[in-house]
C-alpha cells in the first residue's frame, strides 16, 4: 500500500510534480532518469510541513540552520551534468543538508558517500532517506571541503555549497576521467562549474550563474 504521505495530496499530488517536471523540461533539462526522480521523490517530505504546499515549485525553501533546499532546477542541472559521461561508481556529495539531492541522484549511481558539516541536518537527512528505503548512502558529519578522503578517489564529486575557490583535497580525491559539478564564487558571482580529470589536466565547463550557501569550513 501506497504511503499518504510519500504519495502527496493537494499541492504535493502527482499532479502537481508533473507540473513540475514540464517546466524543468521547458527549461532544458533533457535527462529522462533525473526527471523521473524529480517526479517520484516526495520533496514535501524534506520541507518543514508549514512550507510542503510550495514543495514542488521551482524556488529554494529554509531548512533551518541558515540553510536552504535547491530549488529543483538546480538539483536536475547538477545532477543532469553529473551523470553526462561513463556510468559513476562512487560519488562524493559535499552538502547533504535536507537529503533531497542525495535522494535524487542515489539511485543513478552506484554508491553515494555524503558528508555535512550541521549534525541535526545529518541526522535528519539519513532518517529521511532511510524513511525512503534508500539504502546506498553512507553518511558523514564533518568537514565537507576536506572531502572523504578514505572512500576516494570518486568518479563524481557533487558540491552544494560554493567555495570561493574549489578545495585543493576535492581535486585530489576526483579519479582519472571523473566529473566534478560545483558553484565557485563570492555572493552575487557565484557560477556553476563542471570540472572533468584527464591525465594530466582539469578540463573547466561554465554552466550558468548561480547563487548558493557559502561552503564553510569545519563542523558543528
Amino acid at each position: 500500500m501506497v504511503d499518504p504521505r510519500v504519495s502527496g495530496i493537494g499541492m504535493t499530488s502527482a499532479r502537481t510534480r508533473e507540473r513540475l517536471v514540464q517546466r524543468l523540461r521547458e527549461t532544458g533539462i533533457r535527462n529522462a532518469s533525473v526527471l523521473d526522480r524529480i517526479r517520484s521523490v516526495p520533496r514535501h517530505l524534506f520541507v518543514d510541513e508549514a512550507l510542503s504546499s510550495r514543495a514542488y515549485e521551482d524556488v529554494s525553501l529554509p531548512i533551518g540552520y541558515g540553510q536552504t533546499i535547491s530549488q529543483p532546477w538546480i538539483v536536475a542541472r547538477m545532477t543532469e551534468a553529473l551523470l553526462e559521461g561513463p556510468p559513476l561508481e562512487k560519488v562524493l556529495e559535499v552538502g547533504t543538508g535536507c537529503g533531497y539531492q542525495t535522494a535524487v541522484i542515489a539511485p543513478l549511481v552506484g554508491k553515494v558517500f555524503s558528508i555535512e558539516r550541521i549534525a541535526p541536518l545529518l541526522d535528519r537527512a539519513r532518517e529521511r532517506l532511510k524513511e525512503l528505503d534508500v539504502r546506498n548512502v553512507r553518511f558523514r558529519h564533518g568537514d565537507g571541503a576536506q572531502g572523504w578522503a578514505l572512500h576516494g578517489p570518486y568518479d563524481g564529486i557533487l558540491v552544494a555549497a560554493a567555495p570561493h575557490a574549489i578545495p585543493e583535497a576535492l581535486l585530489a580525491q576526483l579519479a582519472v576521467g571523473g566529473r566534478m559539478v560545483v558553484p565557485v564564487g563570492p555572493e552575487g558571482e557565484q557560477e556553476l562549474v563542471r570540472i572533468v580529470r584527464k591525465e594530466d589536466k582539469l578540463e573547466r565547463q561554465r554552466l550558468g550563474a548561480v547563487a548558493f550557501v557559502p561552503l564553510i569550513q569545519g563542523s558543528v
